[in-house]
């Protein structure tokens, strides 16, 4: 087993799907300008990207051992490659909405073979939060090549031009070269497959013991709504530059990367400050941190008139300061997945991966959604006043899960939930 070569291209398709699963929020908004869709019909697209997210992992996560873990990644990366190329041949919001299908689909197979493979690739659970502190965090970096990358194929002066879908091919090539990688490496796989996981009725069953667990569907709903926020401020941010900001619409995708250079850097220091403060406590600061940056920087979007001329140093407080909601996100995600996961043995690691992805997916399809119909009913501030509703939900649901992890014994287990956080 090539260990350093795995590492490498878990790194690198993490950080591939980093880009297309968070390009969706700039391409709501170019989509608006290059397709004439609507705000509601545009938010579609965080449909189409996540219910097949949800559908895929359902039905293949927990036997996907049995096809293995490196095979279904370079079939992921293939279905996304054919996707993106047909973008600039075909465009079209319907294009795109097949595009962010295929996303979905290879995404719950790349996810859960990602984390699985982590758990393969490790000894312990110190070990394993390391290692999911880099690829996560690598992650965070592609979200923020992702503005970045797709901003430079705009038409600044004609946003409308469909030049930016050019930026296809570079990601289709992208593909292609973390398929060649992966095809010249090695992973040990066996002690992934368990003697219950050899049919595909086996497989659900396995993925539906875990519910017996009340660890899991606390976690889970803890896993829910974090993401109904995350994706609501991930997804919006660019269409909430460009429309209550009035920021042109190149630059309303650069600053919403802010978002994603905030979260990198809060998972990277979360894991320095949880060597003195408990997992708990920071996860509550966090939460009770966002509501406040909420209500104290929302109010300063308001009235604001659209100038000539504005540039990265006249624009409006708000724009660079809702982006830094990430750095208190940043921390719950990862800490409550390591802590579930290590909890786990390694065969159960593919189903739970599984769950995990199903109840994300489907937090981020309904956050994106609400925020949708908020923004184009009301407006994009009364749109991100709503994130305050799950923030306070999920204040409840960590109280349960640090009282299961308790019950489990897992609090005894510092050292590697230190690590874990990102």
């Amino acid at each position: 087993m090539n260990r350093f070569r795995m590492i490498a291209a878990l790194t690198l398709i993490y950080m591939v799907f980093a880009i297309l699963l968070n390009s969706v929020g700039t391409v709501i908004l170019q989509s608006i300008a290059s397709f004439g869709v609507d705000k509601p019909q545009a938010s579609l697209l965080e449909l189409f990207k996540d219910l097949p997210i949800a559908l895929t992992s359902f039905l293949v996560a927990s036997f996907l051992p049995l096809l293995g873990y490196r095979r279904a990644m370079m079939i992921a990366l293939a279905i996304v490659a054919a996707a993106c190329v047909l973008m600039p041949l075909f465009p079209g919001f319907h294009t795109a909405e097949l595009l962010f299908t295929c996303v979905g689909v290879s995404f719950a197979l790349t996810k859960v073979a990602v984390y699985s493979s982590i758990g393969l690739l490790t000894g312990d659970q110190a070990e394993h939060g390391r290692l999911t502190n880099t690829i996560e965090g690598l992650f965070m970096v592609g979200v923020l090549i992702a503005g970045w990358l797709f901003s430079a194929f705009v038409d600044h002066g004609h946003p409308a031009n469909p030049s930016w879908l050019n930026v296809y091919w570079l990601l289709a090539t992208l593909c292609v070269l973390v398929i060649a990688l992966l095809a010249g490496s090695r992973m040990d796989e066996s002690a992934a497959r368990s003697a219950e996981g050899k049919s595909m009725r086996g497989s659900l069953l396995e993925m539906l013991h875990l519910f017996v667990r009340p660890l899991v569907y606390v976690f889970l709903a803890s896993a829910f709504l974090y993401v109904l926020i995350e994706q609501s401020f991930g997804t919006w941010l660019p269409t909430f530059n460009n429309e209550v900001l009035k920021l042109p619409n190149a630059m309303s995708i650069q600053l919403a990367s802010i978002l994603a250079a905030a979260t990198a850097a809060g998972r990277i220091a979360a894991g320095q400050v949880l060597r003195r403060v408990p997992w708990y406590t920071l996860l509550n600061l966090c939460v009770l941190g966002m509501g406040v940056l909420v209500l104290l920087v929302l109010p300063l979007a308001r009235g604001i008139v659209a100038r000539p001329g504005v540039g990265w140093f006249n624009a409006p407080a708000a724009a660079y300061l809702i982006p830094l909601i990430g750095l208190l996100m940043a921390p719950i995600y990862p800490v409550i997945n390591s802590v579930a996961l290590s909890s786990l043995p390694k065969p159960a690691h593919a189903a739970m991966t599984g769950l995990i992805v199903i109840f994300s997916a489907l937090g981020g399809t309904l956050g994106s959604r609400i925020t949708a119909v908020v923004f184009a009913h009301s407006n994009g501030i009364d749109a991100f006043y709503f994130s305050l509703v799950p923030m306070s939900l999920i204040l409840v649901t960590l109280f349960f899960f640090k009282r299961e992890t308790d019950r489990h014994g897992l609090a005894t287990a510092a050292p590697g939930l230190r690590l874990a956080a990102k």
